[in-house]
């Protein structure tokens, strides 16, 4: 039996050395040669127990070759003969998979609604799924009538992101990675305003540096508001237009930025267009980017004097977050508390943030200020983030979806660099408020803009 037992092991063992070999170099390539088929015959021949577990299958009627059903008790079943018979029974139904297709983190599936259900059955049972087919989790990416198109991952693509920032365009910069394997792009033309979150170590500071780091080799201009003294946004200031660090210096800001929405509304209007974007290419003002690194420093009050001081940057703020967008004038706004006891002017202002970022938090309000109004699952996975995974964080973006992501480390010597790389970019703030003494726009006029929220 030794003469067979040992060329055995030894087949087995080289085997084994080299499937590790291969997932060590590319575990990609494995995936879909091997553990692709295997995974999609798991699926498909236990998907009916699968989807009775889950209670998504249909009682439904069919013909079936069945034994009588006569309740017999005692030993009067001994004398009585069992016969088969064809006749109409209830039978449980699973929906009808569609072809698994491969990806190269996992797999994705068309599943059929039955009579009745809707896309939130299937998402209330993610969880369920992603234990029955063995896979790391399990997420309903897109709908439409009739059909749900699911996609599972085996593994956390967030476990270490190493995506380079990138420019993609105008006002688009790819900051990291989604959980679905999908780069994270922020783009401030299609979502104008972000709120951004997190308490200290948690990667926030690491997601603007990121942001700076794209942004700076675009012709856009930058605008910062740091009330930590400086400390956070001064290293980039040859790439910034214009920055203010004390709560005055933002209010003579907030002024110009104020002026200069008003001078771009006097031009769309000349020009009879609704916003800058659809003003002729040598016309249109250069679009500014402003980012305020700790905002609730904008609404703390000390004492009763700073009250008006505190209305009049709310207002301000609320001006530019409802004009800013038709006017090329984009928030990126960060916190790391943001609460409704900060006053009315910052449940207002969050209210125009429609990006949110949620990354660790050390209070509940903060995720529910920054993430209440969306999905309630997205608050229970804002507070299931490990305090060991910096930089992830839950985002909903331009689709309205809710995801996990993270964002790629950036330390603030890289951001420096790119900021002094490009600071030529950097347009002088005194040239972009030149017209502004040329406004026909009145305060009037402004004030129902903005209760409108709309250029007229």
């Amino acid at each position: 039996m030794s003469d067979w037992l040992i060329p055995l092991a030894i087949t087995v063992a080289t085997v084994c050395t080299v499937l590790l070999v291969w997932r060590k170099l590319h575990p990609v390539s494995l995936w879909l040669a091997l553990g692709y088929p295997l995974k999609a015959l798991h699926v498909y021949f236990t998907w009916g127990n699968v989807a009775h577990g889950c209670t998504l299958t249909r009682k439904r009627r069919r013909w079936r070759y069945t034994l009588d059903g006569l309740p017999v008790v005692g030993h009067a079943s001994i004398s009585l003969s069992q016969k088969r018979k064809v006749r109409r029974v209830d039978i449980d139904k699973p929906p009808r998979l569609g072809i698994i297709r491969p990806s190269r983190l996992g797999f994705r599936v068309n599943v059929k609604l039955m009579d009745g259900q809707t896309p939130d059955d299937y998402a209330a049972r993610l969880s369920n799924l992603s234990h029955a087919w063995r896979v790391h989790s399990v997420r309903l990416i897109s709908w439409r009538p009739g059909r749900v198109t699911l996609l599972a991952t085996n593994g956390d693509p967030l476990a270490a992101v190493s995506t380079p920032v990138l420019s993609e365009g105008l006002l688009r910069v790819r900051v990291g990675l989604l959980e679905t394997g999908a780069p994270w792009v922020l783009d401030f033309r299609t979502v104008p305003h972000w709120l951004n979150t997190g308490a200290t170590q948690s990667g926030k500071s690491t997601l603007l540096n990121a942001l700076i780091t794209g942004l700076a080799g675009q012709p856009v201009a930058l605008v910062g508001f740091d009330l930590k003294g400086g400390v956070e946004l001064t290293s980039y200031g040859q790439r910034l237009s214009a920055i203010a660090t004390e709560r005055a210096e933002c209010i003579g800001l907030l002024d110009d930025l104020i002026c200069l929405v008003k001078t771009r509304m006097a031009l769309c209007r000349s020009n009879k267009v609704r916003n800058v974007w659809k003003l002729p290419e040598e016309l249109r003002p250069t679009p500014v980017v402003v980012l305020v690194d700790e905002v609730a420093e904008l609404f703390l009050m000390a004492h009763k004097g700073e009250k008006d001081e505190i209305a009049a940057t709310a207002t301000a703020l609320l001006r530019l977050a409802q004009l800013g967008r038709a006017f090329g004038v984009y928030l990126f706004v960060c916190g790391q508390r943001v609460g409704s006891d900060l006053g009315p002017g910052v449940t207002a202002l969050r209210s125009q943030l429609s990006g949110r970022v949620c990354h660790r938090v050390n209070d509940p309000e903060t995720a529910t200020m920054t993430l209440g109004d969306t999905d309630p699952a997205a608050l229970d996975a804002a507070r299931q983030i490990p305090a060991n995974m910096p930089g992830t964080a839950i985002v909903v973006g331009e689709d309205g979806r809710w995801y996990r992501a993270r964002s790629v480390y950036v330390s603030e010597e890289v951001a420096e660099a790119a900021a002094q790389a490009h600071a030529d970019l950097a347009p002088k703030w005194a040239d972009l408020l030149t017209a502004a003494d040329a406004v026909t726009i009145t305060d009037a006029e402004l004030e129902a803009l903005a209760r409108e929220g709309e250029p007229t």
